[in-house]
């Protein structure tokens, strides 16, 4: 999913909703018109602050009737005439629920006229908005702002087809980065040095004559690279119900989308985020403020830490921890090795490590090092909830399966932590977090948060 896409698709809402609100001040206003009156003389009171803010609430159940509607489906750009009808439908619908609300409170709307009026200017106002946002879109993409930088395989007539298209009409939003007949080792070396230049953003699989075991390790690839995967209609068979459905020249194309954490979810997800980082922030001022002098007046050094991490698609971040250890524990590290008691994969865990001072092994403990990291959660480098983030030569051994733990945002929880915290295998804490990413939902989210508490105090597998 572009960032693009979300971002036309989110600045709908809002203005929607401005649109909708100046839809029914336009008719409001219309009916005091002087000729207009000539016709129909005005013979109700009605204060514009009270008709305003009732149209301020009525404009919030209609955008979740635009919802209903399928008005902020996030699949790209779109002809603005395939949104007339649903516009059509979803205003009439909201102006029927609000006739309906009048027969019951004819104070405030009893004007057919306004109501007529607010009707025909919904419909034209949201029109017009969907319009203006689309024609700006478009000329970006145009200017190949946005667009979606594709890898095609295939050399069929549906492949041909397809290319054609897209370098026919750029307004759909794909440049066509490469083409390749199949899928071998020479095809994936190439598409290894295309990734790593940051060439293309998605691979288009169009040739239905490519054997199951090509298919599967194109998608393998795609997995491991966190890349947007697409193929046309009726011929692959997929692991994943996660699909969806677009058309290309004619050419039904699906894509396999990696985690149901997509489209709205994502934006629902950083909204929370977002909200939830600022207020335990200011709520925890005092609790930060009694940490920090507990760690300076403890031992040498900086009351925070910052640690390379590895973030979404494998970027590495900077990720803020209260300091725990002593100065210089990364370059002892190296000689601890020999201690580590997690076997079975990449993480480094050591019972009673030597490196922490007095305070840290509190904070540890009860997991009060973590919450700098709200400061990650602030700045969009991190979520909440999600997978830890890992070193960067821990998450070098991940095996190819595992490299799906980088599909989304790390997390200050997740479902691993709740389920068991250190006492998990590698293997089990990283299918629990695989499991997540590909069932992610919003109240899954809220149970992993209000379990962690119960978890951390419980002092399950802090060590």
């Amino acid at each position: 999913m572009k960032k693009n896409d979300l971002t036309f698709s989110a600045i709908l809402v809002p203005l929607d909703y401005v649109m909708l609100i100046a839809a029914a001040t336009a008719a409001y206003f219309l009916r005091y018109v002087s000729w207009i009156q000539t016709i129909r003389p005005v013979i109700f009171n009605l204060e514009f602050n009270q008709y305003f803010n009732y149209v301020c609430l009525i404009a919030v159940g209609w955008l979740v009737i635009f919802i209903i509607a399928g008005l902020y489906q996030i699949k790209g750009p779109t002809k603005i005439f395939d949104e007339v009808g649903k516009i059509f439908l979803a205003c009439s619908t909201g102006m029927l629920a609000v006739i309906v609300g009048a027969f019951f409170s004819r104070e405030l709307f009893n004007s057919r006229f306004i109501l007529l009026a607010a009707w025909i200017f919904s419909i034209v106002f949201v029109l017009l908005a969907r319009l203006i946002v689309r024609l700006v879109q478009y000329i970006l993409l145009g200017k190949g702002l946005g667009v979606r930088r594709v890898v095609m395989i295939g050399a069929n007539d549906s492949a041909d087809d397809i290319a054609k298209e897209m370098y026919r009409n750029k307004r759909l939003g794909y440049l066509l980065v490469a083409r390749f007949d199949d899928f071998n080792n020479g095809t994936s070396e190439e598409l290894d040095k295309l990734y790593q230049a940051n060439r293309f953003d998605e691979i288009i699989q169009a040739d239905a004559g490519l054997s199951r075991e090509q298919n599967m390790a194109l998608l393998d690839f795609a997995d491991e690279k966190h890349l947007v995967f697409k193929y046309a209609a009726d011929f692959f068979t997929t692991q994943s119900p996660r699909v969806d459905l677009y058309t290309i020249a004619g050419v039904p194309v699906v894509e396999v989308k990696r985690t149901v954490l997509d489209g709205w979810g994502k934006i629902l997800k950083r909204v929370f985020d977002i909200f939830f980082a600022i207020l335990s922030l200011i709520i925890l001022i005092p609790l930060f403020l009694i940490i920090a002098l507990l760690v300076k007046v403890d031992s040498v050094g900086s009351v925070f830490y910052g640690q390379k991490r590895v973030g979404v698609k494998g970027q590495t971040i900077i990720i803020w921890k209260f300091r725990s250890m002593i100065k210089n524990a990364d370059a002892l590290k190296d000689k601890l090795l020999v201690h580590n008691e997690r076997k079975d994969g990449p993480l480094f865990k050591i019972t009673d490590d030597p490196r922490l001072t007095r305070v840290g092994k509190i904070l540890r403990q009860w997991s009060l090092d973590e919450l700098p990291q709200l400061w990650n959660v602030l700045r969009g480098s991190m979520s909440l909830v999600g997978p830890r983030p890992h070193l960067p030569k821990e998450v070098q051994n991940y095996e190819k399966q595992q490299k799906k733990l980088l599909n989304i945002k790390p997390g200050i929880t997740g479902l691993a932590q709740v389920s068991g915290r250190s006492d998990l295998e590698f293997a089990e804490e990283a299918r629990l977090d695989i499991f997540y990413i590909e069932n992610w939902s919003f109240w899954l989210d809220l149970i992993i948060l209000i379990k962690t508490p119960w978890v951390v105090l419980a002092r399950k597998g802090a060590k």
